[in-house]
């Protein structure tokens, strides 16, 4: 459930935004730095502070221990107090990161705030993209915004059940940059002659501006209005829903944002774009014989004067893909609370679970073992249909910027990034909200008993009897300033070990 537990957020906006800010921030903390001492005690490594918490899967109410008692800790609190201990641990400073921590915070009040005078989209697609207040669960900063102004993001934030109309450029034929199948892009409105439709996001041009105030002014770029119908922002934000529009009414559309979300620059970098084809091809491939789908992005178009500030990609919608009858919902949003979430009305647990695994493990291990596709199968990414009970039926996958391909990395390096992306961060995370809901429901067994069918891989042997598994450590990766696609695991207990699967 949500961490702040039976309160109603409109009832008091700034202690909700600390609740849902705190949870976050503490499971990176006591993950990543801390020591269990107790049930709900942790002993931080570099200082030796005690913390006590309530909850487990999202963690609330922190107090510190000093001079014999226990003293509450805010969020802004525990934000120095996590600066501290990072300094201590690390012998680094940075002061960039507690700011996002901060803005992060106050960005979940602005969203609580809208949320309680708007209405949720009736599509339950739709409503489970635009779910996460939370986020990511294991991020210092999951909701930081760049530090801007609220009415400059808030208008194009999901969580605030955003739609909006698109912006409408025409670029200069020659300046035009594209690769793969991008014709859906010219349905959205008329080039004039001489010139390309460019559909961009309004919020990424307000960033750029001054950056594209020379081709405007020499006539490569030229305004063409908006289009006429809205598009939704899905959970990723940069990544909006289109489906109000001519004959192709369900689409994706993937743009550059250039802002910091969770830990990147959400910017389409030139070097992800030059092989995004070659990504996307052999993924679709690979899926072409598996049980599940793959949502395609087919190709890309942007302008040579700002390949990465304007690039679009397009992705394929859901409706082809899904099988008769089934609703799509985003797996992220089966860990939070919003209306249609099958985890609340199942009197099944473990049945439900077992479907869910089915759905979704056996592409993810096949993809790598027999095509060397590893995909970034983590909660994000992940779209679960169910039935109309509510029983997961089919996986869709999507997002080939996230894709590695052997022999590009190691089957090592590979193999421990799926393992992160579907057992630590999807399966891990799926577990703990059923169990959460449904006390006493004994999962660990099914998931070794599905992954135990796959042992034709050769690492599923050790997967199933690790002591531990790799935890990514976004807390300290944002301290020490590492890229945010260079992957810092630390071993985590295994919950497969020991399950009995009979």
């Amino acid at each position: 459930m949500d961490p702040v537990d039976a309160q109603d957020p409109r009832d008091d906006v700034a202690a909700a935004a600390d609740a849902y800010a705190v949870a976050p921030l503490l499971n990176c903390l006591l993950r990543e730095v801390g020591i269990r001492v107790g049930p709900d005690v942790y002993r931080l490594r570099a200082g030796g502070r005690l913390l006590r918490v309530r909850g487990s899967r999202r963690p609330t109410a922190p107090e510190v221990h000093a001079d014999g008692s226990w003293y509450p800790l805010t969020h802004t609190d525990l934000v120095k107090l996590t600066a501290e201990e990072l300094r201590r641990h690390t012998g680094l400073s940075n002061s960039e990161l507690p700011a996002d921590m901060l803005d992060s915070r106050d960005a979940v009040a602005a969203l609580l705030t809208a949320r309680a005078h708007a209405t949720a989209p009736a599509d339950p697609y739709l409503r489970s993209e635009q779910s996460l207040v939370t986020g990511h669960p294991y991020h210092p900063a999951p909701k930081a915004r760049g530090g801007g102004p609220v009415t400059a993001w808030l208008p194009y934030a999901p969580e605030a059940y955003a739609a909006f109309p698109l912006t409408l450029l025409g670029v200069r034929e020659d300046a035009v940059v594209e690769e793969g199948d991008t014709t859906a892009l010219d349905a959205y409105g008329t080039a004039p002659r001489g010139y390309r439709l460019l559909p961009a996001h309004p919020w990424q041009l307000d960033l750029v501006a001054r950056e594209l105030a020379p081709a405007f002014a020499d006539g490569r770029l030229v305004r063409l209005g908006r289009t006429p119908g809205r598009v939704a922002p899905t959970a990723a934000i940069r990544t909006v829903y289109a489906t109000e529009y001519g004959p192709e009414d369900d689409l994706f559309l993937k743009f550059s944002l250039d802002v910091r979300i969770t830990n990147d620059v959400r910017r389409l970098w030139r070097h992800d774009l030059l092989k995004l084809r070659r990504t996307d091809a052999a993924v679709t491939t690979a899926f072409a014989e598996l049980p599940a789908a793959w949502l395609s992005d087919r190709g890309y178009r942007t302008a040579d004067f700002a390949f990465e500030e304007l690039a679009v990609i397009v992705r394929d919608g859901l409706r082809p893909h899904l099988v008769p009858g089934a609703t799509p919902l985003l797996a992220a949003a089966l860990t939070e609370d919003f209306d249609g979430n099958p985890l609340d009305r199942t009197a099944d647990p473990g049945a439900w679970w077992q479907a869910y695994l089915r759905a979704v493990v056996p592409p993810a291990l096949a993809a790598f073992h027999h095509h060397g596709v590893v995909l970034e199968a983590h909660l994000q990414n992940t779209v679960v249909a169910v039935d109309a009970a509510g029983t997961p039926v089919q996986a869709l996958f999507r997002d080939a910027e996230g894709v590695k391909l052997l022999p590009d990395v190691t089957r090592d390096a590979g193999w421990e990034r799926l393992v992160y992306c579907l057992v630590v961060n999807n399966l891990m995370e799926i577990a703990d909200a059923v169990a959460e809901r449904h006390p006493g429901a004994d999962l660990w067994p099914a998931a070794r008993r599905e992954l135990a069918r796959h042992r034709e891989i050769p690492e599923i042997a050790g997967l199933l009897d690790a002591p531990t598994l790799p935890g990514k450590t976004n807390l300290l990766l944002r301290w020490t300033g590492a890229d945010g696609a260079d992957a810092r695991y630390l071993p985590l207990p295994n919950p497969l070990r020991g399950a009995h699967a009979e």
